[in-house]
């Protein structure tokens, strides 16, 4: 029962911070997704890939294989890629539905499983709490350069700048009904 309510929980946040990036994303054009601010910093492009390509990694036969795959190949995952926005959403979403599909198959039972990442066993819970550590920081990368690229056509995704105390308000009339 525990182990279920963890996992619901950790599913609706990871869902949350998809949200908040699926915003971003829907925002901005093509050009905008492989814009830098500098040569040292990744393009909401490079960062797209990058964590498409850890969450195939990842979870992608999780329990018989290793976490980190042979095919997978970090370095290239930051260099410039000439993909369309289409395409890059296509990564996108088969890196969180292979997420969202291992979530699922977890249960009660293979829950204390151990798997193996980069050759050293670890327990399940130490690699989804890892990549709810990730994540977030990459989609608040993804959200600060829109926000950046777009300026006053920025469309927040979450709480509107100046309106924490309507959001709040409307929160709690919400959840009295």
């Amino acid at each position: 029962m525990m182990i279920q309510e963890y996992l619901d929980n950790i599913t609706t946040q990871f869902k949350s911070y998809k949200e908040v990036a699926d915003k971003t994303i829907a925002q901005l054009d093509e050009k905008d997704l492989h814009w830098k601010y500098n040569e040292e910093s990744n393009s909401i492009a490079s960062i797209i890939i990058h964590m498409s390509e850890n969450m195939l990694s990842r979870w992608t036969d999780f329990f018989t294989s290793d976490g980190e795959k042979d095919w997978r190949d970090r370095d290239t995952e930051f260099e410039p890629q000439d993909l369309t926005k289409k395409e890059l959403i296509t990564q996108w979403e088969k890196g969180w539905n292979c997420l969202f599909s291992a979530l699922d198959s977890l249960n009660e039972e293979n829950f204390k499983q151990p798997i193996l990442i980069r050759n050293k066993q670890v327990k399940l819970i130490e690699s989804i709490t890892r990549q709810i550590a990730h994540f977030p920081y990459h989609i608040g990368q993804i959200a600060y350069v829109g926000k950046m690229i777009l300026n006053d056509k920025w469309q927040t995704a979450s709480i509107a700048k100046g309106k924490s105390k309507e959001f709040i308000q409307a929160q709690f009339e919400k959840n009295n009904s």
